[in-house]
């Protein structure tokens, strides 16, 4: 053997060794993905909110979706106390974030990890785009800002010359002409790719409830997205009300989304990863112990499955061990320490939708395919009931068919509903 073929035979033992301690993002393949919010310091402490690239180093962290891009029309940009850090440009109040941008860059280049940059919020308002034209523009823009760098372009980039692998949509109430400004990014970072960029993704979280009513125009077959991390809290669907032994589990409906994945998502190999608290004070619906060993073991015998979402980074480094509770539950385990039967069937209808997508200089078509989910129970009752009982706390249920208790919301929160099925106090 050469000296030259000693040397590679010696590295590519050391590279053995060390490759297995770095996280390798998104893995559509894997049902052990962990992807965990960042940027809105839920937890709610001076302190409890580091700076991003202090958790990249965590083996058992895969994804991380900074929150929040909370308005488009008017790009603004929201990550709690890391803001503290960030200037604003010149004559805007657009946060101008180099650490952010320094961090990014460190977390995938140092670590291998899937940023995303989730879109939308609790408090977003702007309702989506009033025409198709205005959501391919917006998308257009948000490409340029946050998307590799083009030259031609004079637009303000928050995070600098990093580039983001992703966008994650979390609209949290009823938007229009979404699924154009989901498409149109789809399609763009697909022409990157093919131009010989890397790999990018695109997510959605919606709430457990199926149809999501914020975002199921995009996830209704118009938009390929590799997956998605359904809200699992919050609603009478929690990962709480998951019954161990019971093949039909009437509230934490999985099935219902893996049928989605099957017949309805324009891409069939979409990965669904289950969304809980990660933290008593997260939302309503944490479990811990038993039944979330269990239900996460249900989920993995679903073909959808790609593993966890938690929100949010703050609640789980708040939460010591959880992270390894929930890495080991999906059989994992081993990364860094951290502090009633209901029948359904589904009918499909398709209608085409045609912009032009002036980036690509190519026509994108989105195919929707509806789907209608009805139960074998009766929905005649109304989506709401009357005003009466004691006030209901934050993420309390206050409406939804079936729903007889109290619809008034203890100050200042009010009753808002995400589906027929289910109103909560925001």
């Amino acid at each position: 053997m050469s000296f030259s073929q000693s040397f590679l035979s010696r590295m590519a033992a050391l590279t053995s060794l060390v490759l297995p301690l770095v996280s390798a993002g998104f893995d559509p393949s894997s049902k052990t993905n962990i992807a965990v919010y960042w940027g809105q310091n839920s937890y709610g402490q001076a302190t409890s909110q580091e700076r991003l690239s202090y958790y990249c180093s965590n083996t058992e962290i895969d994804i991380i979706p900074i929150a929040f891009l909370l308005a488009i029309d008017t790009p603004t940009i929201n990550v709690a106390n890391a803001g503290n850090n960030c200037t604003t440009f010149a004559g805007t109040e657009l946060l101008d974030c180099p650490q952010i941008e320094a961090d990014i860059e460190e977390c995938q280049s140092s670590y291998n990890k899937t940023i995303m940059l989730s879109i939308g919020g609790a408090t977003y308002t702007e309702g989506g785009f009033t025409s198709s034209t205005a959501a391919i523009a917006a998308a257009q823009e948000i490409w340029a800002m946050f998307g590799p760098v083009q030259a031609s372009s004079t637009v303000d980039r928050p995070f600098g010359d990093a580039v983001v692998d992703g966008f994650d949509f979390d609209f949290e109430s009823v938007t229009e002409n979404t699924a154009y400004f989901a498409a149109e990014l789809r399609a763009l970072m697909n022409a990157a790719t093919a131009a010989g960029d890397k790999e990018y993704y695109l997510s959605a979280a919606p709430q457990c409830p199926y149809p999501d009513a914020a975002d199921n125009d995009m996830l209704d077959g118009a938009v390929s997205f590799d997956f998605i991390m359904i809200q699992f809290y919050n609603n009478y669907c929690s990962i709480s009300t998951f019954v161990a032994g019971d093949t039909a589990q009437p509230y934490f409906d999985y099935t219902t989304w893996d049928a989605w994945a099957q017949t309805v998502s324009a891409n069939p190999n979409v990965k669904i990863l289950v969304g809980i608290p990660a933290n008593t004070g997260a939302g309503s619906g944490y479990t811990t112990g038993a039944t979330l060993e269990a239900a996460l073991q249900y989920s993995e015998t679903f073909s959808s499955f790609g593993g966890v979402m938690m929100w949010d980074m703050s609640q789980l480094y708040a939460n010591t061990g959880f992270l390894d509770e929930v890495a080991a539950d999906l059989g994992s385990g081993g990364g860094s320490p951290t502090p009633t039967s209901t029948s359904k069937t589904s009918t499909t209808t398709s209608t085409t939708l045609r912009t032009s997508t002036t980036a690509s200089a190519t026509t994108t078509t989105l195919t929707r395919t509806s789907s209608t989910t009805l139960s074998s129970s009766s929905s005649s009752s109304s989506a709401s009931a009357s005003s009466t009982g004691a006030p209901v706390a934050e993420w309390g249920q206050c409406g939804g068919i079936g729903y007889t208790g109290s619809t008034v919301c203890a100050s200042p929160y009010s009753c808002v509903c995400n589906s027929v099925w289910w109103c909560q106090c925001e």
